[in-house]
């Protein structure tokens, strides 16, 4: 009998950018990290790249690639936002993919998925085959082949579903064990019942389609799958192992495949180490000859469907009802919140599936005056959503469009195909998984449907917002002040609403803290002045201008005119109008600057007001991210200077405080107050500005002891570990870089004193691989002579010790 052992994971985060910035804002709740995203990206997908294996003294042996020897899904929403943001941990997957291929006869690991996550059963014909068109293409462009395989969002599933995929070439799918109904052997006629998960999982299965087409259908190990995403099982990985050998019929000569499939996340972001423990699992099988390693691509190679299957028609691995969690009140929900229902998922669900309708509507009449196809046209527009840039752009609408469109009828082209984007953005399943409407993840799909809406009724007759929220009052909030979807959606959804005349607010306030305003990228807008000036008179500032506002997406353009004042910390008054006379504009120019010259700040305002009107816009116009922004800016000096107070009454009355301490007085409270600020800010300090002097963190680590100071341990680690790992990026063998390596060792034993562990992970993987290269290649150690060279190795290993990484014993022979 011939054992193959395959792990899955579903590596998924659901879309979370804003949908008219295009990027994704802070989120206060993934402190210390910008959003969940990045978040994750450094708990999990990271890791999962660069994964330990420990010997028997906790000492890091080895460090691997999990994605290369598992199989993989990455959503492709995920990856466009890694691609940027988490560039190594992106660029891991990426070669896993091929180093698989090397390693299972050419079968590469990863697997497509369809495109945002929407629930395929509960989707139309068309959405259907954009969403595997699109998941194919995005395969395609990020790893060089053509997907195998494709993942289905909560494995949701139904026959229709199955054509569209076969439709497209994709030869299998992986399923929950409850989604299979029967199966038969080929050449039978009796079909098997295998309800209630009595389906042996060990091997792949053909679904023969109505169309005569056919697909390979896996079908996961249901238990264990269980046990590693929520029973512990990811607390020790050779445990691990042992319950997935168990798994295999030792009373059977068939090759046989035992194989799970969960979310991704379990290994490191849901389980703590749980990266460490699929690692020691994958290298304790394979090291130890107990099962080979594969993908579901190379096992369907080496062992073809010898048996047919039915599957269960609207059935997901996430719902037991079937799909009804992304549709009704099931009772499918997290279990946290005792007493909530979740009446309101029908009611959004139909909203959406009405407007979803009413787009398609305003989409073949405004696109069928430009474009012959318009549905095969929005098939192929993931092309432009991979490039952006103009020549891409153009290639596309002068292969689809019935002539090249100018202009306004380029940029209406691109509005309504963004329309549709946001309308499959819309239905993502994460709006519907969990208890309440006005949760983060359902506001977010109603962003996208708001963006819809904005751009039908931009580019027609047709109105959808009045009957859309009407439709949404049926949709009942667990929360009473909130009442229904409507009020969520006026309170959560509205606000975050944009228009090229809100980008020229942004900029107008934006200008006057950048050191180059004229022009300025602002997320996937661009502000471009063809007249800017910015004067300041003490703590005031002006800045007038004439600005064209540029979409990156839909291409559209508004002129723009302002002028704002700051008046000092967050008083910011602005004016603007899209229209004003050229000789108007430098009649109001040159009277606000000659007011604002004179400080005469009412006259400024008066003028303003004039020119534009009353309407006005302030700091608050800023796009959350550049509000933080701005507004450390304008505290920052303040911060210095309260610092620089704080540090002068802290060297002021530090020998009194000593005496009063040695003589068992109580120390006034507002002085212990003041130390631990200066302390806490002086070692933040010590990391995030350049040259590292470890004498200076010594000196604070003596006085934080000794004052037994409440440190703030969370910032200090991450800005000590994010700075360590630059040092040791930056370390050469080198006859003057031995002394980094003293730096570094006495940054450790100062955080050790303290007692504040650092993120040492990205440390570990950049001295891991100078050691790896140190033995592969000595001719990269340069150094003037053996004694240099010897000091260098042996601080090398030193430190090696202390971080607990342990370099092969022939590392010591380069000594030598």
């Amino acid at each position: 009998m011939e054992k193959y052992v395959c792990i899955h994971g579903h590596f998924y985060q659901p879309p979370r950018e804003n949908a008219w910035l295009e990027v994704i804002e802070q989120q206060d709740s993934a402190y210390p990290y910008h959003d969940w995203n990045e978040r994750i990206s450094h708990e999990c997908y990271g890791p999962n790249g660069a994964s330990r294996i420990l010997d028997s003294n906790d000492n890091i042996i080895n460090i691997l690639n999990n994605y290369a020897r598992m199989s993989f899904n990455f959503g492709a929403t995920l990856l466009q936002w890694m691609e940027v943001h988490a560039v190594e941990a992106y660029q891991q997957v990426l070669d896993a993919d091929k180093e698989s291929m090397e390693r299972f006869g050419g079968y590469g690991s990863a697997m497509a998925q369809v495109y945002n996550h929407l629930i395929m059963p509960l989707a139309n014909k068309k959405d259907k085959q954009t969403q595997v068109i699109w998941g194919i293409k995005d395969f395609e462009y990020r790893f060089g082949r053509k997907p195998e395989g494709i993942w289905l969002a909560e494995t949701a599933v139904d026959v229709e579903t199955l054509e569209v995929l076969a439709e497209n070439n994709i030869k299998f799918t992986v399923l929950a064990p409850r989604q299979a109904k029967s199966i038969r052997k080929n050449g039978e006629e009796s079909w098997q019942d295998v309800n209630g998960e009595r389906i042996d999982t060990r091997r792949p299965y053909t679904c023969k389609l109505p169309s005569g087409k056919e697909i390979a259908l896996y079908f996961y190990d249901g238990k264990v799958s269980q046990d590693i995403a929520f029973k512990g099982l990811l607390i020790d990985g050779k445990d691990f192992a042992h319950q997935l050998l168990e798994g295999f019929n030792d009373y059977s000569d068939a090759i046989q495949l035992v194989h799970v499939a969960t979310d991704g996340e379990s290994y490191g972001h849901h389980h703590k180490y749980g990266d460490m423990a699929l690692a020691y699992c994958l290298d304790y099988i394979e090291s130890a000859g107990l099962a080979k390693l594969t993908n579901y691509a190379q096992f369907l190679s080496i062992a073809p469907p010898t048996w047919q299957v039915e599957i269960h028609d609207n059935s997901s691995w996430s719902c037991v009802h079937g799909v009804e969690r992304w549709r009704n009140d099931c009772g499918c929900s997290s279990g946290m919140n005792l007493g909530w229902n979740q009446k309101w998922r029908a009611p959004l669900r139909n909203s959406l599936d009405w407007l979803r309708d009413q787009l398609t509507s305003v989409f073949e009449k405004e696109l069928g005056k430009y474009i012959k196809n318009p549905w095969d046209a929005r098939n192929a527009y993931i092309e432009v959503i991979l490039d952006r840039g103009e020549v891409n752009v153009d290639q596309f609408l002068t292969k689809w469009c019935i002539e090249m469109p100018k202009n306004e009828q380029k940029t209406k082209v691109i509005r309504m195909l963004e329309m549709q984007r946001h309308a499959m953005l819309m239905y993502t399943s994460c709006g519907w998984f969990f208890d309440e409407i006005s949760g983060i993840e359902t506001t977010q799909i109603l962003q996208y449907a708001d963006r819809a809406i904005q751009l039908a009724e931009s580019e027609s007759n047709v109105l959808l917002e009045k009957e859309f929220l009407k439709r949404l009052t049926e949709a009942p909030s667990n929360l009473p002040d909130l009442k229904n979807g409507a009020i969520v959606h006026k309170k959560y959804v509205q606000p975050s609403r944009l228009t090229l005349s809100k980008v020229g607010s942004h900029y107008a306030v934006a200008s006057l803290f950048e050191d180059f305003p004229e022009t300025l990228t602002i997320c996937n807008y661009r502000a471009e002045s063809e007249s800017y000036e910015r004067l300041e008179a003490g703590t005031l500032r002006l800045a007038v201008g004439k600005t064209q506002v540029h979409s990156l997406i839909t291409l559209s353009v508004r002129k723009f005119y302002f002028a704002v004042i700051w008046l000092g910390q967050n008083h910011i008054i602005g004016n603007s109008s899209s229209y004003m006379e050229d000789e108007d504009f430098v009649k109001m120019s040159e009277e606000i600057k000659s007011a604002f010259s004179n400080s005469q700040v009412a006259e400024v305002i008066g003028i303003m007001q004039t020119y534009f009107g009353p309407e006005k816009f302030s700091l608050w116009n800023l796009f959350k991210d550049e509000q933080i922004k701005v507004l450390n800016e304008i505290v920052m000096k303040d911060v210095i200077q309260a610092e620089d107070s704080f540090r002068r009454i802290y060297n002021r009355n530090y020998n009194i405080m000593t005496v009063m301490d040695e003589a068992r007085l109580p120390i006034p409270s507002v002085l212990i107050k003041n130390l631990e600020n200066v302390i806490n800010s002086d070692i933040r300090h010590f990391f995030e500005n350049g040259n590292l002097y470890p004498n200076r963190l010594e000196k604070l680590a003596i006085d934080a002891l000794k004052w037994k100071v409440e440190l703030d341990k969370t910032t200090i680690s991450f800005a000590a570990s994010s700075k360590m790992y630059l040092l040791m990026r930056s370390l050469r063998p080198e006859d003057h870089d031995y002394k980094t390596i003293d730096i570094i060792l006495r940054v450790f034993h100062v955080m050790k004193d303290l007692n504040i562990e650092l993120d040492l992970r990205d440390f570990q993987n950049e001295y891991f691989n100078l050691g790896k290269k140190l033995l592969e290649d000595h001719t990269i150690l340069k150094f003037k002579d053996q004694k240099s060279k010897m000091e260098w190795i042996r601080k090398y290993l030193e430190l090696g010790k202390f971080i607990k990484v342990k370099l092969p014993s022939r590392m010591e022979h380069i000594i030598e």
